[in-house]
């Protein structure tokens, strides 16, 4: 065995220990590999696979992995580094059949393929499949042509609903039917979700195995979701289902659904309520980000343990190298998206600055498409916001121009840049980053005519005549605070008596409860009912003001106005926040005298305060301009125009300053503490707070708790770099990283090694290069990712001979394509500041 060889094995054994097979007996298993198994080749096997086997009747199998009995379960063919693994797949699938065996593993130790012998072809994995996978697969027959044999009609939910609903009277009476269902919950599917799912049959009947449905918000994803897995669940093409979101908050909303839909055949669960007992679920739940983290995807689950992958909202939940999870399975993908390719007009990513943010947008859309295999940038189906609203499904916005001077038609390489006009009247350009716009752009008077503007022009509830439920999107929580407070006074202002500081209400991450105020405000019972109209079933909280929450998946159907009181530079976001009030409803009252009132919902105002509308479309035409005044710093007080009778609305608030607080180290402090993390991890694993927010993965407050409460306080002194002296790590470390160890999501720190691996497997899944190249895109991302010299150069178009890490042979073995795109993907999804020492 020469040298490469030896490697290639080492790699594959490593690879093989880690996924749970045993070269050795241990206390409670028995040894299932097999070295150098000796196996006859069959003669058609010879026939067939040519002049290699044409004296051969025996062969030898490298690894032969057997299942819990003892029999052969996997052939796994091993080739030295240089060697592409699929050299061997002939020869290893004649091996498999001489031992009837229907799995094949290929590798060489950089690249692997598993091959399920009766699906299809050899697909790129990043570990091995375990043996109670695999066994569990065995019992898995997919045959494509069941799909054709199933017929899907409007009620192909319905009926796993409640089976018998059309003998029903009040169904077969056409005059009560419609009722019937809507008390019922039972999903009659429109045409267009028919179609959506007679699409998809089509597609995997030719051959293909991903798809992706374009559909607007508003327009029943997750219903259509449900039919596809009865689909694939009742067809035999799939046994168990993972179902990706990418907010936690749509975890729990997507399993109610499912349950509604299928829970009488099939269950449904979120894995990290059901971590120890999953496997007995066919659909199981979870966020995208969950599995991302250190790579957990590959501790939590096997290649082979899920059959269909669907991706919900899939430009944002495997955007990037998230993606990684996706590939890491071997089954159908589905990919559903509300943001169409094209949504980023007229923009040509090759004339633009690789960072400029419509560039980065651009990627990630047409990457969603490649991903899901349609190369032409044609979705499986497409269904979109005009035909929702030509099917008379969906409504349209009015949307308002509701601008200042400041907007977001310049955005530039470092920030935000506006015109302003300076002291001697002419104008100049001024950039702000992320970290100015509450202190500058939102200053009070800009707030206090937002604030105004939306009050005077929002849409009335048709039944009160009070301001119809509303969200706003704002920069920051502290800018959310502002502007609740704002209105909160305004209205007690315009409406005497009606209001006690709840018209508006502040719904965001460090709220407590913020999850059920959402749930309430959709439920009309948010701080009570309206005091406008008395036995009115709305909420007396109007407006709920948030960050980010509420957007994906929030279904509020008497939503009458959104605001965007922030510049959004991400389409999907945008669709998001638009679709929150998309969906149609009927207004319904009974009065005193039994008198019914009827209103339908034929539109809603979207305020863009920032242009965003333009950003996405060179040219838009605005619905209604609204006349803002212009906010000047040179206001006088006794200026009695429209923006002084505003400003006094409102009293001003003080800005909040932050304390610096000077810490005086003991000692004690200053001494290498070799019980420093066990201290630690004693002390904040008992932490009550901190638990309820990881086991809600709410990570982002656990963070900031551990710093509030333990960073740099007495006793332990606990900081970032001196957890990262004690355990000789060579890179940045996160207290994100420190809690998951803490609370024993990860055994121990990744080196910057270990990680600069990861990204590279991560890379491999995703792009699928031959493996000739796998050695050169290996060292080269090592090289990108851990030297700032060598990436500096090369971006300025040199190549830094002195660099012994990479040499420039190599770097012209890589070939155009791969020196063109391991850059570019490196600047987009590897965070190089965590390699950083």
């Amino acid at each position: 065995m020469n040298n490469k060889e030896a490697k290639a094995r080492i790699k594959i054994n490593r690879l093989l220990e880690e996924s749970g097979w045993l070269f050795f007996d241990d206390n409670n298993r028995q040894a299932n590999i097999q070295l150098e198994t000796n196996t006859k080749i069959r003669k058609q096997d010879i026939d067939n696979f040519g002049d290699d086997f044409e004296s051969v009747k025996n062969g030898f199998v490298d690894f032969l992995l057997m299942d819990n009995r003892g029999f052969p379960l996997v052939v796994l063919e091993a080739k030295r580094a240089d060697i592409n693994p699929l050299d061997a797949k002939e020869q290893a699938r004649a091996y498999a059949h001489g031992l009837n065996v229907r799995f094949i593993i290929l590798s060489n130790g950089d690249i692997h393929y598993f091959w399920d012998l009766e699906s299809g072809n050899p697909e790129i994995i990043l570990e091995f499949p375990s043996q109670e996978s695999l066994e569990s697969r065995l019992k898995f027959k997919p045959k494509r042509k069941n799909f054709s044999e199933i017929t899907v009609k409007e009620d192909f939910i319905a009926i796993t609903q409640k089976p018998d609903f059309k003998n029903d009277p009040l169904y077969i009476n056409e005059a009560t039917r419609a009722q019937y269902l809507f008390d019922n919950n039972i999903r009659i599917l429109r045409p267009y979700q028919l179609s959506a799912v007679k699409a998809l049959q089509q597609s995997a009947l030719a051959g293909n195995d991903r798809f992706l449905f374009e559909m607007a918000t508003g327009t029943g994803k997750t219903l259509v979701s449900g039919a596809i897995i009865k689909l694939f669940l009742r067809s035999g093409n799939a046994k168990r289902v993972l179902f990706l979101v990418d907010r936690i908050e749509l975890e729990n909303q997507a399993k109610k659904s499912f349950d509604q839909y299928l829970q009488n055949d099939y269950i449904t669960v979120v894995y990290k309520h059901n971590r120890d007992d999953w496997k007995k679920a066919e659909i199981v739940v979870t966020t995208i980000q969950s599995l991302t983290s250190n790579d957990k995807y590959k501790r939590l689950f096997s290649p082979t343990d899920f059959d269909l992958l669907i991706a919900d909202e899939s430009h944002r939940a495997i955007g990037g190298n998230s993606r990684a999870v996706f590939e890491y399975f071997i089954g159908y993908k589905l990919g559903l998206t509300a943001t169409p390719k094209d949504y980023l007009k007229n923009i040509d990513i090759d004339k633009l600055a690789y960072d400029d943010p419509k560039a980065w947008e651009k990627r990630q859309l047409l990457d969603t498409y490649t991903t899901f295999g349609c190369k032409t940038s044609e979705p499986t189906f497409k269904y979109s916001l005009l035909d929702g609203v030509k099917d008379n499904y969906l409504i349209n916005p009015i949307v308002l121009d509701a601008r200042t001077e400041i907007t977001t038609q310049i955005l530039s390489d470092e920030g935000y840049s506006i015109l302003k006009e300076n002291d001697q009247g002419l104008e100049e350009e001024e950039t702000y980053y992320a970290r100015d716009f509450e202190r500058r752009l939102f200053s009070e008077k800009t707030n206090i005519v937002f604030c105004k503007a939306f009050m005077d022009n929002a849409l009335r509830d048709p039944i009160s005549g009070e301001i119809g439920k509303s969200i706003i999107f704002c920069v920051s929580q502290n800018h959310a605070a502002k502007i609740a407070e704002i209105l909160n006074r305004l209205a007690d202002r315009f409406y005497p008596g009606k209001y006690n500081s709840d018209f508006a209400l502040q719904i965001t991450s460090r709220i407590p409860d913020a999850q059920t105020y959402t749930i309430n405000f959709a439920n009309n019972n948010l701080n009570g009912y309206t005091k406008f109209l008395e036995s009115y079933k709305s909420s007396r909280t109007r407006v709920c003001i948030t960050v980010g929450m509420m957007t994906t998946g929030y279904d509020c159907q008497d939503i009458l106005n959104i605001a965007l009181m922030r510049p959004i530079f991400s389409p999907t976001d945008f669709i998001q926040i638009k679709g929150r009030g998309t969906r149609k409803f009927d207004f319904k009252f009974t009065d005193s005298n039994n008198t019914q009132h009827l209103h339908q919902k034929t539109n809603f105002k979207l305020f863009d305060f920032f242009a965003n509308c333009e950003y996405f479309e060179e040219k838009y035409n605005y619905d209604e301009v609204l006349s803002i005044p212009k906010i000047s710093e040179t206001l006088k007080a006794d200026d009695k125009s429209e923006q002084s009778t505003i400003e006094n609305l409102v009293i001003d608030f003080p800005d909040q300053i932050k304390i610096l607080k000077t810490i005086a180290i003991g000692s004690d402090g200053m001494k290498v503490d070799r019980r420093l993390f066990e201290k630690a991890q004693d002390l904040i694993s008992q932490d009550e707070e901190i638990k309820a927010a990881i086991n809600a993965e709410a990570w982002d407050r656990a963070q900031r708790i551990v710093k509030d409460r333990y960073e740099d306080k007495p006793d332990l002194y606990l900081n970032l770099e001196k957890i990262k002296k004690m355990e000789g790590l060579d890179r940045r470390l996160t207290w994100r990283e420190v809690l998951e160890r803490i609370f024993g999501f990860i055994k121990k720190f990744k080196n910057a090694d270990e990680l600069m691996n990861d990204e590279v497997d991560k890379f491999i899944s995703i792009h699928k290069p031959e493996s000739k190249y796998v050695p050169y895109i290996r060292n080269f991302m090592k090289a990108y990712i851990g030297d700032p010299m060598f990436r500096n150069e090369l971006d300025n178009k040199r190549f830094p001979q002195t660099y012994g890490g990479f040499t420039f042979e190599e770097y012209k073995a890589l070939g155009k394509e791969w020196r063109e795109i391991l850059p570019n993907y490196i600047k987009d999804y590897v965070r190089l500041n965590t390699f950083m020492k």
